[in-house]
């Protein structure tokens, strides 16, 4: 029986040390963006302080190995269930040493985690296992917990119960591994009593914090965004949080700000007319990303319009623009709208697997801060587009600022040049962003600035749109490489060009 909890304990062991790392590595790049740098950063230091704890181990005497692992667990549990809590409460409150805090929990906590496996094999070992089957039950089961966990993070505990509840889990089930160990055990050990009774301590410690993590993250929100949090959830593919203060609607997907409500007309305006009246004959229109269903919003003030394709990665995000109240005010009930299908789908593979083909396509994605975003930006997407563009018709981009991001903008620019497409660049300016820019492109070489905007609008008019067209002579042209997949430099320039801003 001993062996068989042993065995549990090795694959729990491996879940929860997979756990902790994924959790850092997804809190890091929610919270600071280039998800391939954070996880690199992250798993590298993680693997490094496991060297070093496994090499620690060799200096626990035998006499003590089953103490020294009990207490180990207990450890892991405690530091690794508070991390993602206390990691997010830094970030929000004092930003300033959220990196060296990261490093330091993810080295303590991969430390820790390498002492954990030396230490059960030397147990087998004095149990008097056979070598052979002690190295072969060990890796075995080590492997199948980091499976079992590499498979359960992103699909449930991510999207269901968030990262800090998930931290809290995992810290939960380490502590109960010393628990069980403790008793079982107990005639082996110094104090037992105090082990089993510290156990149930750090168990009882971490339920708490599990229960208390939806208020914790509110608290960190609060402090994070400056507003009132009136919607938090973290989907399979981001963090979607909705504020408000007093009039003003905010939507921030991984803690970038995606509009405010109180100048979202001029970006969504400009990113819309200026192409869709160019093509007053236009019956059927693509929207790729676009969710909140603002951009939707405008496309239906056209009168001409029969049918909209909406194509969003995140089902969450679609559906909290079709039913909660304040964000369908805002986009005027266009989801629900009888011309909108709704389609939660990658792009990229929607793109292949379809056929038809758009008066007017409208790409308003993210922008390009990681590699996974900046695919949707490369020349073969936009060829990919460009298939489903008719002849006549117009295609715009969303293309980050050229003020702001100068490299990536012009970047974009080049690229749709690559994809066989002709181009217009654009800016406008939206308070809340800055200068901001867009990109028309289309099959065809001519494009002439309507003199007028056929539909109500706030902000844009005839003069108004021919003078987004004009580029001051602080933002010139820059002849930069086209976004190609196998280098997707577009993301590295994204990086450089915002952190010359951002302090």
């Amino acid at each position: 029986m001993r062996d068989r909890a042993l065995i549990l304990s090795v694959l729990i062991v491996a879940s929860c040390g997979l756990g902790y790392e994924l959790i850092g590595s997804a809190l890091a790049s929610y919270l600071l963006g280039d998800s391939i740098l954070q996880f690199s950063t992250v798993i590298g230091c993680y693997l490094f302080a496991m060297g070093v704890g496994s090499w620690f181990s060799r200096y626990v005497p035998d006499d003590r190995v089953l103490d020294r692992f009990i207490e180990v667990e207990l450890l892991v549990g405690l530091v690794g269930g508070v991390s993602a809590a206390v990691l997010f409460l830094v970030f929000a409150w004092v930003a300033a040493p959220f990196r060296t805090a990261l490093y330091v929990c993810v080295f303590v906590i991969g430390l820790l985690v390498g002492m954990e496996i030396p230490l059960v094999m030397r147990i087998f070992n004095r149990q008097r296992t056979e070598f052979r089957e002690l190295v072969s039950k060990v890796l075995a089961f080590d492997y199948l917990g980091a499976l079992a966990v590499s498979l359960v993070f992103p699909l449930l505990l991510a999207p269901y119960l968030g990262l800090l509840r998930t931290g809290f889990l995992f810290g939960i089930l380490n502590a109960s591994v010393s628990l069980w160990t403790a008793w079982l055990f107990r005639e082996h050990l110094t104090r037992p009593k105090d082990k089993v009774w510290r156990a149930s301590l750090v168990i009882g410690l971490l339920a708490v914090g599990f229960a208390l993590s939806g208020q914790m993250t509110g608290w960190a929100e609060r402090g994070l965004y400056g507003d009132q949090v009136i919607h938090a959830e973290t989907t399979r593919y981001q963090r979607l949080v909705v504020t408000r203060w007093h009039d003003d609607l905010r939507l921030h997907i991984n803690g970038n700000l995606q509009f405010s409500s109180r100048d979202e007309h001029r970006y969504h305006e400009a990113l819309v007319h200026p192409g869709l009246d160019a093509v007053p004959w236009a019956r059927n229109v693509l929207v790729l990303g676009g969710g909140d269903g603002l951009a939707v919003r405008e496309i239906l003030k056209h009168k001409n319009i029969e049918h909209i394709t909406l194509v969003d990665l995140d089902p969450e995000m679609t559906r909290l623009f079709s039913t909660s109240a304040p964000l369908v005010e805002l986009n005027q009930g266009s989801l629900k709208d009888p011309r909108v299908t709704v389609i939660n789908a990658d792009a990229g593979a929607w793109l292949e697997s379809n056929t038809n083909v758009y008066d007017f396509i409208v790409v308003d994605f993210p922008d390009p801060t990681n590699f996974g975003l900046g695919r949707l930006y490369s020349t073969p997407i936009f060829r990919l587009m460009a298939r489903h563009l008719s002849e006549k018709g117009y295609m715009v981009v969303q293309s980050t600022s050229p003020y702001f991001a100068p490299h990536s903008y012009w970047s974009i620019n080049s690229t749709l040049k690559e994809a066989g497409l002709h181009t217009w660049p654009y800016h406008c300016y939206v308070p809340s962003f800055g200068d901001w820019g867009f990109i028309l492109t289309s099959k065809r070489a001519d494009y002439t600035v309507p003199e007028r905007v056929s539909v109500p609008t706030r902000y844009l008019d005839g003069p108004t749109t021919k003078e987004l067209f004009h580029f001051p002579v602080d933002m010139p042209t820059l002849d930069m490489p086209p976004n190609r997949l196998n280098e997707q430099s577009l993301v590295r320039y994204f990086d450089e060009d915002w952190r010359k801003v951002i302090r």
